[in-house]
C-alpha cells in the first residue's frame, strides 16, 4: 500500500486534534469483559504469606429454629468446629485477635503464645476426636452453641465425652474469647466447683480428675496426652507451626 501524501496526513491529524479538543471526553465505558478494581474498594483475601490459605471443613452449621448467623458467623463457628474436632490451623487462628482469651474449667489460656498450643495439643493428645452434636442456640455477641464430643486417649485407649456450652465473643469480624463450659458451667477459680454435701458431686469430679490423671501418668511424653494444661506449661510442650508449609506437613489446612 502507498502511504498517503505528506500533505493529506497533516490535513487529517489537524482534523482529529481539533475534533478532540471541541468534544473533551468526560466519561469512558469498561468492557465487561475486562476486571477493573478501584483503588478504593478494600478486597478480602483467605491467603496469607506464611499462614496459609483459610480452609474451613465444618460448613454445616445447625442452628435452632429461628436462629440466623451471618457469614462472618458461620465463618468463625465453623473454624471453631473445626479447632474442637483437632483440626486446627494457622489461617484459622488469624480469626482469633492477638490478645484474645480461651477459658475452659482447667486452663484459662490469654494470648496467642497460650491459646494457640491449646489446640495443637488436642491432635497430639488423641487418636480419635469425633463430634456427636452441635446446635447454635443464640447468634448473639456471644454466639452460643452445645456441642457433645468424644475423645479417644492416645497410647491407652481411654473414651470420654465431653458436653458442654461454648460461648464465642467477638469484635469485630475476630474472634475476642472462646470459653468452653463443661455440663454449662465455668467456675471462676478454673476448677470444678463441688458441692460439700452431696457426695454424687464429688464422685463426678474424681471421676473426671481420675481420666485426665491417668491420661497423663500413662503417657510417656506428656504433651501426648492431656487436653488441656495449665496455660503456661502448654507452650513450653506443644510445639505451634511456624508457617503454612510446616503447618501442612502436620495434615492441617
Amino acid at each position: 500500500m502507498r502511504p498517503f501524501a505528506p500533505q493529506l496526513t497533516r490535513s487529517l491529524q489537524t482534523v482529529e486534534l481539533n475534533t478532540a479538543r471541541a468534544n473533551p471526553i468526560s466519561s469512558f465505558r469498561v468492557s465487561p469483559s475486562k476486571l477493573t478494581v478501584s483503588p478504593n474498594t478494600p478486597q478480602k483475601s483467605t491467603m496469607s504469606t506464611d499462614k496459609g490459605e483459610l480452609k474451613i471443613e465444618n460448613t454445616n452449621i445447625k442452628t435452632r429454629e429461628g436462629v440466623t448467623l451471618t457469614d462472618n458467623q458461620k465463618t468463625l463457628v465453623g473454624s471453631v468446629l473445626d479447632l474442637f474436632a483437632g483440626r486446627p490451623s494457622l489461617a484459622k487462628l488469624q480469626l482469633w485477635k492477638d490478645d484474645a482469651t480461651f477459658e475452659d474449667p482447667i486452663t484459662v489460656a490469654k494470648g496467642r503464645r497460650q491459646y494457640e498450643p491449646q489446640w495443637y495439643g488436642l491432635q497430639a493428645a488423641f487418636s480419635e476426636i469425633e463430634r456427636l452434636n452441635h446446635e447454635v442456640t443464640s447468634s448473639g455477641n456471644p454466639i452460643e452453641m452445645d456441642l457433645k464430643t468424644r475423645y479417644v486417649v492416645k497410647g491407652i485407649g481411654k473414651e470420654q465425652v465431653v458436653e458442654s456450652k461454648v460461648l464465642i465473643y467477638t469484635e469485630g469480624e475476630k474472634i475476642s474469647m472462646v470459653q468452653d463450659k463443661w455440663d454449662g458451667k465455668l467456675p471462676d477459680s478454673g476448677i470444678a466447683n463441688v458441692s460439700f454435701w452431696n457426695p454424687f458431686s464429688w464422685i463426678k469430679y474424681a471421676e473426671g480428675w481420675a481420666w485426665w490423671t491417668w491420661s497423663w501418668v500413662w503417657y510417656t511424653t506428656p504433651w501426648m496426652a492431656f487436653r488441656r494444661l495449665n496455660a503456661n506449661s502448654v507452650p513450653l510442650m506443644v510445639s505451634v507451626p511456624k508457617n503454612a508449609e510446616e503447618d501442612a506437613k502436620r495434615g492441617n489446612q
